[in-house]
């Protein structure tokens, strides 16, 4: 049978191309991170997981910087009071860092994912920029709050004569009454939001490994409380140095040395040393990752 002549060409048989109006721009990583702050916006347990975090840092925080406004003296960093909101806080960004990618292992929801982009490394990395920058902020923000607070409740106050001159600042000695540096101001708020923007992120990078929402919260729970816990009952003079050593090397630890109230360790600390620590472990566990979502299916 002769096939149908075609009017555009003229002859039987010619048949024209097709061209979409639609224009084709070939995927990009931007595409990959549009993609999953979609994703993370939309889903409900990421609004109230950070909407918590946010209550638990500054609600406690704000109980805190009540209970040190209402003494005559002060005996711990104008800021140190922000720790005790962030400590619990902390847990809330570690558990939605896990829920990022294994919510969708449990859904079967990777598959579509890795469809709509085949590059693995790239859905990835676009997860963890995308999740590093809101756990950043967020935390940033809630630290930021109370800090101010903090400040406007507790500074001024005078220092007793008693209290340890190493965990003053220059600042506080000079004026014989309690003053935030700039350095405290720094580890309190930006530090401590680095801090746990890294925890959030080690939890994804944990999760990618597992794949497992119980197994990866349940170990990211005990790196963190864990040693501190364990170290508590090493007292005996054989196990006493090691028990130290778990505690200054603690994720709490490092956490509360960026509000200069270090649990172990110099007293002059500033949790930025432990800082790097903690990025370097996260940077380990994020190449494991790498090669775990590139080389095992969904």
């Amino acid at each position: 049978m002769p096939l149908p002549a075609d009017p555009s060409s003229g002859g039987p048989g010619h048949f024209s191309g097709y061209s979409s109006p639609i224009p084709v721009t070939r995927a990009r990583l931007g595409h990959a991170i549009a993609s999953e702050w979609t994703k993370i916006r939309s889903v409900r347990s990421t609004v109230w997981t950070l909407a918590v975090m946010f209550a638990l840092v500054l609600g406690i925080g704000t109980l805190v910087a009540l209970a040190l406004g209402s003494q005559d003296t002060l005996e711990l960093p104008v800021l140190s009071g922000g720790f005790f909101g962030l400590m619990f806080g902390q847990l809330c960004v570690i558990t939605l860092g896990v829920l990022v990618i294994t919510s969708e292992y449990s859904t079967g929801m990777i598959r579509t994912t890795l469809t709509a982009c085949p590059s693995r490394a790239r859905v990835l990395t676009a997860k963890a920029v995308v999740f590093f920058l809101l756990s950043f902020v967020t935390t940033l923000v809630a630290c930021t709050l109370t800090a101010l607070l903090h400040a406007a409740m507790v500074e001024g106050k005078r220092i007793p004569e008693y209290v340890d001159s190493e965990l003053l600042n220059e600042e506080s000695i000079a004026a014989g009454e309690a003053v935030a540096s700039a350095g405290e101001w720094l580890g309190a708020t930006v530090g401590a939001a680095l801090y746990v923007a890294l925890l959030g992120l080690l939890s994804l990078a944990v999760g990618t490994l597992l794949r497992s929402t119980p197994a990866a919260i349940t170990s990211m729970l005990g790196l963190v409380l864990l040693p501190f816990v364990v170290s508590l009952f090493l007292f005996t003079e054989s196990t006493w140095k090691v028990g130290e050593k778990l505690r200054e090397y603690s994720v709490l630890n490092g956490l509360s040395s960026l509000f200069r109230i270090p649990m172990e360790g110099d007293a002059t600390g500033t949790g930025w040393p432990l800082l790097g620590l903690l990025a370097a472990v996260t940077a380990a566990a994020l190449i494991g990752a790498y090669a775990r979502i590139s080389t095992r299916d969904a």
